[in-house]
């Protein structure tokens, strides 16, 4: 599948947080499968089609394949691993099925989180099994999608073992790390070295991923300097907390909604977000778009900078 490598050269619009965007539709997800949990009830595939379609309609030009939950890890966390298979499959079916319906050129980006935890650097000692992990999500995903996102990497190392994993399909590739408030990764690596070390032939960007306003800002400078088409997915989460991890299937009690611990940023509404992507795009972002809390009215609104 031929795709054009410079395409984020120019301002484009990516959708917003699936997971989150699930639960204000309605979805009573069970533990921590979040958005998995719509992969694995049949009764709410239409949802998922619905929703991805709503950031289309909104102006999303990307759509990420709604898979951030249909991670090995997180599926043994909540005794689902035998669903693995068939629910990464299904989630670029209706990705697919959304962006038919749609009738728009719309491209899909296959979604693939990080394997261990969120938001930490921590990838314990077994690689192996991450790396196996990445792959095999990967191989899911493959057919049907345009290029890998890597969503929300926490290291270099993080970044080098997956992109390692998906070598083999030849597919190009968006990479996402996250950043805390101090513009640094978990790891306390800095975005530009990320770039210079692990940068190749089929990297179409790089992006700040479920980050806030603040960290942005505080590398948007430092984002000129690199050779790159770059951007972000900001989140509306009030804080993550350095050192949080969703450890067990009853991290975020009987909602199995992570605002439980996370809050939501009720200050980042439809006109400070199109503030936010205009002065960032201003600055060089040429990649816009959100992550968790940020909905389809979000992005509706960032679509006029197009």
């Amino acid at each position: 599948m031929f795709m054009d490598k410079d395409f984020f050269k120019k301002t484009r619009i990516l959708d917003g947080g699936m997971g989150q965007e699930l639960l204000h539709k309605g979805l009573k997800p069970k533990g921590t499968l979040w958005s998995a949990h719509a992969l694995i009830d049949e009764d709410c595939h239409q949802l998922v089609i619905d929703t991805h379609l709503d950031f289309i309609n909104a102006g999303a030009e990307v759509i990420v394949t709604s898979t951030f939950t249909a991670r090995r890890n997180r599926l043994i966390q909540n005794d689902c691993e035998k669903y693995f298979e068939k629910i990464n499959i299904k989630a670029v079916e209706l990705a697919q099925k959304a962006r038919d319906m749609s009738k728009k050129d719309i491209l899909i980006a296959g979604g693939l989180p990080n394997q261990k935890q969120t938001y930490t650097a921590d990838l314990g000692k077994d690689l192996d099994t991450i790396e196996k992990n990445f792959c095999d999500q990967a191989k899911m995903l493959r057919n049907g999608i345009d290029f890998y996102y890597l969503d929300v990497m926490s290291s270099g190392l993080e970044c080098e073992i997956a992109l390692k994993a998906i070598e083999s399909f030849n597919l190009p590739v968006l990479v996402g790390v996250h950043l805390r408030d101090n513009g640094q990764l978990p790891s306390g690596e800095k975005i530009e070295n990320i770039v210079k070390k692990y940068k190749n032939k089929n990297w179409l960007g790089i992006i700040m991923a479920c980050i806030s306003p603040k960290a942005y800002e505080v590398v948007a400078n430092d984002l000129k300097k690199i050779d790159i088409a770059y951007g972000f997915k900001l989140n509306a989460f009030k804080k993550i907390p350095v050192g949080y991890t969703v450890a067990s299937k009853d991290a975020w009690g009987n909602a199995g909604n992570p605002n439980t611990v996370l809050g939501t940023n009720t200050d980042l509404n439809e006109s400070r977000f199109y503030e936010y992507a205009k002065k960032f795009m201003e600055n060089g972002a040429t990649i816009l778009g959100g992550c968790c809390e940020i909905r389809p009215s979000h992005i509706k609104e960032i679509s006029k900078l197009k």
